[in-house]
């Protein structure tokens, strides 16, 4: 099974975020709660954690780029 880690909502007023870094690759083993991402959003740097436990399959950003709340970020395969 395939799911797609996309941008959390992060308050009322938060519609953009900028992907700072993906703190797992590519064939990375991960699990539920982990840490994959960090956004930069208005006042405050937030983790992405995983959703579920499986392998990274997919990075669908590049570090840098701005996001809109929702917009997938990652694909994880269990």
């Amino acid at each position: 099974m395939k799911v797609t880690v996309k941008v959390p909502k992060l308050g009322l007023t938060t519609e953009n975020v900028v992907l700072s870094e993906f703190v797992k690759a590519v064939g990375d083993e991960i699990v539920k709660g982990e840490t994959i991402a960090t956004l930069e959003a208005d006042k405050a740097s937030v983790d992405v954690e995983a959703p579920m436990g499986g392998r990274l399959i997919e990075l669908l950003a590049e570090p840098g780029a701005e996001l809109a709340i929702g917009n997938p970020l990652a694909i994880i395969e269990t």
